[in-house]
């Protein structure tokens, strides 16, 4: 797959798009690519949550379009290699993910991570660079849905809003969150190795940047992913506004 073209493995939606928003879906996607088998899994395996973050791509496309924001989003399964996970990272290409075992990743050699890493998380990276950069000040916003269980466990958190070392725009958020239980870096935190994209583009440039996290059992209709991206672009906009940024819609 040396010859691959980038856009075989991630999307850039509404490219001119006018807000100063940037959003990121990196685990938009449960497709795996044919050439790796299905990586060994069946079939209720690879529409589960371990493959993917369901709803999360139909509530950002929502949120670019209420807020004319730039989407850029990955083609393939979080389980292929997960492009919030830097190469070097065990669960980047996990061999396991809560109950289920990766057949396709239990044997990989370090040639076959990065062959992995240069077909599937470079196009990404270099694509979500190239828009980070053609931008003054890009506020990036990444959408991530979790299970309502894990592990046999209940969460009560809906909506987390996450950050790293620069919390700016999560503490925005918070002051102004309403309608659900919000929780800051919940129910993963930086300590759980979720953060990179926001490490590499945002905190490392001095960008203002927030992953949110909703519970997926909110999102599981085209109507409920509308009506959460609805309720979303209302909180990032006033949040952005009491911040200073004005650009957030056009």
């Amino acid at each position: 797959m040396d010859n691959q073209d980038d856009t075989d493995v991630v999307t850039v939606s509404r490219a001119s798009g006018a807000s100063s928003v940037l959003l990121v879906c990196e685990h938009a996607s449960h497709h795996i690519p044919t050439e790796l088998d299905d990586l060994g899994l069946n079939e209720v395996a690879r529409y589960s949550h371990i493959a993917w973050d369901p709803g999360a791509f139909g509530v950002a496309r929502k949120l670019s379009k209420e807020l004319d924001a730039t989407l850029v989003s990955s083609n393939v399964s979080r389980l292929v290699y997960d492009c919030n996970r830097p190469p070097e990272a065990k669960d980047a290409m996990p061999a396991e993910n809560e109950a289920y075992k990766i057949p396709g990743n239990e044997a990989l050699t370090s040639a076959d991570r990065t062959a992995r890493t240069e077909t599937y998380y470079k196009p990404f990276l270099r694509t979500l660079a190239a828009q980070v950069s053609s931008r003054t000040q890009p506020v990036i916003v990444t959408i991530h849905s979790f299970t309502p269980i894990y592990n046999g466990s209940a969460r009560e958190v809906e909506i987390g809003i996450l950050h790293d070392a620069d919390p700016r725009l999560a503490d925005a958020i918070l002051a102004q969150a309403d309608r659900y239980n919000v929780q800051r870096n919940a129910p993963y935190g930086p300590d759980d190795g979720v953060t990179h994209t926001l490490k590499v583009h945002g905190v490392a440039n001095g960008y203002l940047n927030v992953m949110i996290e909703i519970r997926n059992d909110l999102i599981q209709t085209e109507d409920d992913q509308s009506s959460m991206g609805m309720v979303l672009a209302a909180w990032l906009t006033k949040a952005l506004s009491q911040i200073g940024v004005v650009e957030c819609k056009a």
